[in-house]
Order: structure tokens, then C-alpha cells, then sequence
């Protein structure tokens, strides 16, 4: 199923909320903890402080990270600080239940396999998210998938090592498309008028050529959060389908 909302951010942040606590719910009842996978940049920063308020379940929260890009934790580019800042440290998360990708690793290659390793170990040898969210780039990147990477075709392993990123810094680490094809919900929030052009070949050409059209055309269900500028529309409306 997919969703699209156009709203102002107060009215976006409100629907994150209500659907995180939605998803919360029905994950507690089911496997006794919920799953969580942030994002960073712009989305994070605006969009996430309103989770503060949120009725979820903290002590039973499990929290991941979509991609990471290869600094330490303190560092202002990354994206575990910055979730910190707005909404981790605001929060009473089990600090065990917080999983740091490990961007101050020096071989890249054995944290991402390490940090896949943490997946299964806290959610399962078939590890599931309950909810990922996402930002877009202009380009319709998702996590660190851009087009054109070879990352887009790995279907085995669920964490990989980047070290070519076409935007800076070129040295990341992501969750592979299967890992978020398995996802209960994808949201997908895209703010702001350089977000158009990439909404559009998503929402009404289905372009493949996108990152965020090969995770959202296989997830179960997909939330888009669009601003009225994202959306090339003065005109709030909440649609489905």
C-alpha cells in the first residue's frame, strides 16, 4: 500500500508520530519489541524532535540507522550525532538497544559486517525493521543507494561499506535494498521545491532509475511525507492508494 501526504511540517511531523505510534503498538503486541531505523539530514532535523512526544514504548525500542557516513560519533557530519542532539538523548531509550553504525572503524568492511551481525543478533537471524525512515535527495537517493550504484544490485548482504559515494563524503556505510524491502512501513519524507522533480518521476512515472523507487515499489507499505514544495502543489491533500 502507499500513502502520500502534502502537508505543512507541523502537520507532517504530526502524522510521523501517529503512525510511529501505530507501528509501535502493533510490533509490542506481536514480537515484544519494535525496530527503528533513522535517517539523517534535513528530515532528521526537522521532522524527528516532534518523536520526543511521542506514546511509544522506549525501553522496548531497538534503534538502527539507515546509513552512516564514516566519521566518529562525535563528528558534525554524522548522522548518530545528530539523532542524539534532536531526539536519543530527549528520550528513555535502553542505551544497549542503540545501535551506532561504527563509521570510526578503520576496516570498513568488517564494521559493515559487524553491524549486519547486530542486526541479527538483536532482531533475528532474518532481521525485520518494523519501521525505516527515509530522507530523499534530489537525485531520489535513499540511505547512501544512489543511482547508478553497484550497492543497488547486492541482494545478499544487508550492510555495506561504500567508499566511492558520489556526494561527500565518499566514504559510507548503508542498508542494502533487501534490508529495507523488508520493512513493516517505509516513510519517505521529501521537503522542499529541489525535491519536485524526484517526487514526480517517483510518484507518477514509477522511474526505476530512482533509489527510492526500487525500495518503495517492493516495501509492504510506504508513507510519503511531502511539503507543498516537494509536491509542486500550493494545496495540502492526503491521499492513498
Amino acid at each position: 500500500m502507499r500513502e502520500v501526504v502534502v502537508a505543512e511540517l507541523g502537520d507532517l511531523a504530526e502524522v510521523l508520530v501517529a503512525r510511529c505510534e501505530e507501528v509501535a503498538l502493533a510490533a509490542l503486541a506481536t514480537r515484544g519489541r519494535v525496530a527503528l531505523a533513522l535517517t539523517g539530514g534535513n528530515t532528521m532535523r526537522v521532522l524527528a524532535p516532534a518523536l520526543v512526544q511521542a506514546r511509544l514504548p522506549w525501553e522496548h525500542l531497538e534503534v538502527f540507522w539507515g546509513d552512516e557516513r564514516a566519521v566518529p560519533p562525535t563528528d558534525p557530519e554524522s548522522n548518530y550525532r545528530l539523532a542524539d542532539d534532536v531526539l536519543l538523548s530527549r528520550v528513555p531509550l535502553v542505551p544497549s538497544h542503540v545501535h551506532r553504525m561504527p563509521g570510526d572503524q578503520p576496516d570498513l568492511e568488517a564494521a559493515a559486517a559487524a553491524y549486519e551481525d547486530e542486526l541479527r543478533s538483536a532482531l533475528g537471524p532474518v532481521p525485520r525493521l518494523d519501521l525505516v525512515l527515509l530522507g530523499m535527495g534530489p537525485d531520489g537517493h535513499v540511505c547512501s543507494l544512489f543511482p547508478g550504484h553497484a550497492a543497488l544490485f547486492e541482494r545478499t548482504r544487508l550492510v555495506l561499506a561504500i567508499t566511492d559515494s558520489p556526494k561527500p563524503p565518499p566514504v559510507r556505510f548503508t542498508l542494502t535494498l533487501p534490508m529495507l524491502w523488508s520493512a513493516g512501513l517505509v516513510v519517505v519524507a521529501a521537503l522542499g521545491s529541489e525535491k519536485a522533480e524526484a517526487v514526480r518521476r517517483v510518484l507518477d512515472a514509477d522511474d526505476e532509475g530512482l533509489p527510492v523507487t526500487r525500495v518503495t515499489r517492493h516495501a509492504a507499505s510506504v508513507l510519503f511525507l511531502l511539503d507543498p514544495e516537494a509536491a509542486g502543489t500550493p494545496h495540502p491533500e492526503h491521499s492513498s492508494g
